[in-house]
C-alpha cells in the first residue's frame, strides 16, 4: 500500500472509530474558571400558561453557566423573584454574593406570538445594564433564549455570544456489517439535532458555508469518496467532486465561491486544489510528491493553511494560492502537527499534536512569537473547529473508550464534555454567527 492510501486508510479511521447509536447531547462541565462571575438568573414571568410552559431562564442561566465564566445562582436560594428592575431589593442580592441579575418575563402579544423582555443589572452599583425585547413564537423561545445568553455574555465579557449557533457532527448507528452514519446538526447545547444526511456509507469532514446555509461533506455513498454540497433549509445536495480516487477535507473560500479540497494524482499522491463551485475550475496549489491535505482558507482568500509531510513527518504549513507561490513552514516543535483551523480573528492556529504518546489540541499564536500552547490532555483528542467568536474550541474525543465531543476555551482554563447518552459522536464543525 503506498502512502497515499495508508494516509486515506488513518482519515477514514478517525472518522468511523464510532460503533453505537445517536442521542441527544449533555454537557458536562470538567474544568470551569475558577473566578467565574457569580450571577442570579431570576424565573421570567409569564401571563399565559403556554409561555410559562417553556423556561427562558433556565436556559439562559444554563447557558451561562456552561460556558465556565459564570456562576449561575441555584433558584431555591432565591429569596423572591422579580420580574421587572423596579422590585429588585439590590442590597440582599449583594448580600447573596451576586454580581449581576438578569430579570425578565414572557410577554403574549397574539396568538403564538411572545415578546421576551429582560433587564440585566449590576447588584453592586444598581446599574441597569441591558433593557431589550426579543419577539418569537412558541417554538422560537429557544432560540431567542440562547439571544438573550449571547446579549448578556456580551456586555459581562466584552466577547460575542456564540450561544444561539449550532454544531455539525456526524454520529454512527450500530455494528458492523449494519452500521448507519448520521450528519447532524444541533443546537450550540445539543438540543434540537436534526438529521441532515443518512448513509450506510461513512460520512466525513463537514464544513460550514460562510452564511451558514449549507454544508460540505464528503460520503462514501457510492463506496468512493466524493463531496456534496447540501442547503440545510430544502435538504438539496449536488455532487461537487466526485474524481478518480481521493477527494478529502472540503474547506469554503471566505466569499462562499470556491472549495480547497484534497485530490490525488494518478500515482496516488495527495494534492491541494481549489474547485470553483460555478464552473467547476480546478486549481492545483500544491505539486509535491508528499501528502498534502486538510486545507484550510485565509481570512483574506489569498493563502491556504494545509498539512504536509514534507518534512518526513505531518507538519502544517502556509500557501498562497496564486501560481509559483511557495508553502511556508508553520510548525516545527514535536513530531506531529495536523489539521490546522483558524481562530475567526486569525490570531491564533489550533491543531491536532502528538504529545507523550497521545494526540491532543494545541494553538499557536499567530501574531506574536509563534508560541504554543498545548490545551487538552486526552489520548484522542482530534478535529478541531472554532467557536465563531473565538472564545472556545470544539473538538471530537475518547472518554471511557467511547467516541464524545468536547469543548476547551481558548485559553485551555475551561473544558466540557458533549456526551451521547446512547451512542459515540466525531467530527465536529462549529457554524459561523
Amino acid at each position: 500500500m503506498n502512502k497515499s492510501l495508508c494516509w486515506l486508510s488513518l482519515l477514514i479511521a478517525v472518522a468511523v472509530f464510532c460503533p453505537r447509536a445517536q442521542a441527544e447531547l449533555v454537557v458536562e462541565i470538567t474544568n470551569g474558571q475558577a473566578e467565574a462571575i457569580p450571577i442570579a438568573v431570576v424565573p421570567f414571568g409569564s401571563a399565559e400558561e403556554a409561555a410559562a410552559s417553556f423556561d427562558v431562564a433556565k436556559v439562559v442561566s444554563d447557558d451561562l453557566a456552561r460556558s465556565g465564566r459564570f456562576r449561575s445562582m441555584d433558584r431555591k436560594d432565591m429569596i423572591e423573584q422579580p420580574h421587572t428592575g423596579a422590585n429588585i431589593g439590590f442590597d440582599d442580592w449583594r448580600r447573596l454574593n451576586n454580581d449581576y441579575i438578569l430579570v425578565g418575563q414572557v410577554q403574549p402579544q397574539g396568538p403564538d406570538r411572545y415578546n421576551v423582555v429582560f433587564e440585566l443589572y449590576n447588584v453592586l452599583n444598581h446599574q441597569r445594564l441591558l433593557g431589550y425585547q426579543i419577539s418569537a413564537n412558541k417554538p422560537g423561545l429557544r432560540l431567542a433564549s440562547h439571544q438573550v445568553a449571547d446579549m448578556v455574555f456580551e456586555k459581562i465579557l466584552g466577547v460575542r455570544g456564540a450561544f444561539a449557533t449550532r454544531v455539525a457532527y456526524v454520529s454512527v448507528l450500530g455494528r458492523l456489517p449494519n452500521r448507519s452514519y448520521r450528519l447532524i446538526v444541533a443546537d450550540a447545547d445539543g438540543e434540537n439535532p436534526r438529521i441532515v444526511m443518512q448513509s450506510n456509507e461513512p460520512l466525513m469532514s463537514p464544513a460550514w458555508s460562510p452564511d451558514g446555509q449549507s454544508l460540505a461533506y464528503v460520503s462514501f455513498e457510492d463506496r468512493l469518496p466524493s463531496i456534496y454540497v447540501q442547503l440545510l433549509k430544502t435538504g438539496d445536495r449536488h455532487r461537487v467532486s466526485a474524481r478518480a480516487g481521493v477527494n478529502q477535507a472540503p474547506a469554503w473560500s471566505p466569499d462562499g465561491k470556491k472549495l480547497a479540497l484534497t485530490l490525488s494524482t494518478r500515482e496516488g499522491n495527495l494534492d491541494i486544489y481549489t474547485l470553483d463551485l460555478t464552473t467547476q475550475a480546478l486549481t492545483r496549489i500544491t505539486d509535491d510528491p508528499s501528502i498534502d491535505t486538510e486545507p484550510q482558507w485565509s481570512k483574506d482568500g489569498q493563502s491556504l493553511y494545509f498539512t504536509s509531510d514534507r518534512a518526513g513527518g505531518p507538519q502544517i504549513y502556509r500557501v498562497g494560492i496564486h501560481p509559483g507561490d511557495k508553502p511556508r513552514r508553520l510548525t516545527f516543535q514535536g513530531t506531529y502537527n495536523a489539521r490546522p483551523r483558524l481562530s475567526p480573528d486569525e490570531s491564533q492556529l489550533a491543531f491536532v499534536t502528538q504529545e507523550d504518546g497521545g494526540y491532543r489540541i494545541a494553538t499557536m499564536d499567530l501574531k506574536g512569537r509563534g508560541d504554543v500552547q498545548v490545551l487538552t490532555k486526552g489520548r484522542f483528542d482530534v478535529s478541531p473547529s472554532y467557536a465563531p467568536n473565538g472564545a472556545v474550541i470544539i473538538y471530537a474525543s475518547r472518554d471511557r473508550g467511547r467516541g464524545v465531543l468536547a469543548l476547551v476555551s481558548a485559553d485551555g482554563r475551561v473544558q466540557e464534555r458533549l456526551v451521547s447518552s446512547e451512542g459515540e459522536v466525531q467530527e465536529p464543525a462549529w457554524s459561523p454567527f
